[in-house]
């Protein structure tokens, strides 16, 4: 039983849209409405700049660390990657919002990974930096490390973990298959990494 609602929590856990709900307070405004139109934590960068942005993106890997770590706790590996999988779930179509479009799943899915292979997170976060600050594309960073994150769970972690690196970074790849059209042909956005004054 407690199984079952951990994966259930985790859902739900994901399903917090911060990426909504932060600009709405502190800005009074829709994110829907800005940007790529997404809820994740790239596009209210993009929109508000970096204190709303890094919140949103602390905040939506807490939500999955949390619920692979209630997983692991409630029944182990499997059960931490379900639950954990479960808020990338929930993060990408979140119950909040009434199932509509919510964000790509990194950072949540960085969460869990940080949960259930900490030093794998870790490296997968220095891949996002170096690819993030080398060519400003947050989209081509995020790719980059959902890439890095199926090889390095190969890297001796017991197969749920293993399943969950391969599958959860082929998810995060499919929700970025209009980024790579872009970068493709070069209209991607690229990320300013100070924002004009005044704005």
């Amino acid at each position: 039983m407690k199984e079952t609602l951990a994966v259930v929590g985790g859902y739900l856990l994901g399903s917090l849209p911060f990426g909504y709900w932060l600009p709405r307070i502190f800005r009074g405004e829709d994110i829907r409405a800005g940007g790529s139109g997404n809820v994740g934590a790239s596009n209210v960068f993009r929109v508000y700049g970096r204190r709303l942005g890094i919140a949103v993106a602390l905040l939506d890997v807490a939500k999955g660390f949390t619920a692979a770590l209630l997983g692991l706790w409630a029944g182990g590996a499997l059960v931490g990657v379900l639950a954990g999988a479960a808020a990338m779930i929930g993060h990408a179509r979140p119950i909040f919002l009434r199932f509509q479009k919510g964000g790509k799943m990194v950072a949540t899915g960085g969460g869990a990974t940080l949960a259930l292979a900490p030093l794998v997170a870790l490296g997968c976060v220095g891949i996002w930096v170096v690819v993030f600050v080398t060519t400003r594309y947050a989209s081509l960073a995020s790719i980059a490390t959902a890439l890095a994150l199926a090889v390095l769970v190969l890297l001796g972690y017991p197969w749920p973990v293993i399943a969950f690196g391969t599958a959860g970074a082929a998810a995060v790849i499919f929700m970025h298959r209009q980024n790579i059209r872009r970068l493709v042909a070069g209209t991607e956005h690229r990320f300013a990494l100070r924002r004009p004054r005044g704005s």
